[in-house]
């Protein structure tokens, strides 16, 4: 039975369902954005009660994609992953939620055909592999894995401070092209092209040196895969505050501010990686600012 935080929604000829790992994850605004206080957050009224909590603390999801399209099916940023031991406690040894969700849909691990990542960090790629007697495999054994060259060049090296993502390249990733499962591509990559439909990366690099979006187009309005580009809301309006984990700064917060003028003049339709209430929505030009439409499932 899939969990009451999934949701799907229909567009075009796509069908996209959430499917969420970590529900509700609350911490201080400053653990993710040093320079937002929580008298900000508190100011901010829209952001009450989906994204903060009173005493202005944000709140989050951990969460995937399920992409149906015609003949496709196809995982877009693989979440934590089950049996994992990582730096913070909230992310070790979670359930297999994710493979029940996929479940409930009518789909096994064997039906998805292509993973899709927006990035490399390890709350996106989790579900890439499984243990299975004590060693990682892929967990879709008939997909092909799509990572960027860039960010999996950066964390194969295990650069420093990034050790908690190359923990996860480890058995997330490397697992993967050892069993001849991936292929390495250009930000730029298309999945899959028709005449004006079709799956499609985009670089929006600085959150890591490989970040890109993904897009999907079918018979209906286009879709935008954002991953970690906008982590929180606050970013709509405070698009120049510093990311705690922007490999790039500077470049991240252009990037941001891209992307929102993108979404905004091509009324597209946006499925970030960890907004909560219904997740999907529109970016809507707000003054100087942004502002997010939420649409229901």
């Amino acid at each position: 039975m899939a969990r009451e935080t999934m949701m799907s929604w229909q567009v075009g000829d796509v069908t996209v369902t959430r499917i969420v790992e970590l529900y509700d994850f609350t911490d201080n605004i400053n653990m993710t954005i040093p320079d937002a206080t929580p008298e900000e957050v508190i100011a901010m009224k829209w952001l009450h009660p989906h994204y903060a909590t009173p005493d202005g603390q944000q709140r989050l999801n951990f969460q995937g994609f399920v992409v149906q399209a015609p003949g496709r099916n196809i995982v877009v940023d693989s979440c934590i992953g089950a049996g994992r031991q990582r730096d913070f406690d909230v992310f070790c040894n979670l359930p297999e939620g994710f493979l029940e969700d996929l479940a409930s849909l009518g789909l096994q691990r064997e039906d998805i055909d292509t993973v899709m990542c927006t990035h490399l960090h390890f709350d996106h790629v989790g579900w890439n592999t499984r243990l299975e007697n004590g060693k990682w495999v892929p967990t879709f054994a008939n997909a092909t894995y799509l990572f960027g060259k860039r960010d999996y060049d950066y964390f194969k090296a295990n650069p420093e401070g990034e050790e908690l993502h190359h923990e996860a390249f480890l058995d997330s990733i490397a697992p993967v092209m050892d069993a001849g499962k991936a292929e390495l591509v250009d930000e730029d990559h298309v999945a899959h092209r028709e005449i004006h439909d079709g799956i499609w990366l985009e670089p929006a690099f600085g959150h890591s040196p490989g970040c890109c979006t993904i897009n999907a187009e079918a018979g209906g309005p286009p879709a935008l895969f954002w991953g970690d580009v906008i982590h929180h809301p606050v970013q709509l309006i405070r698009h120049d505050l510093k990311f705690a984990f922007d490999a790039d700064g500077a470049q991240a917060s252009a990037t941001r501010k891209r992307t929102m003028d993108r979404a905004a003049d091509e009324q597209l339709l946006c499925f970030p990686a960890h907004f909560r209430r219904t997740s999907a929505g529109h970016v809507k030009r707000d003054g100087d600012a942004f502002r997010y439409e939420w649409i229901e499932a």
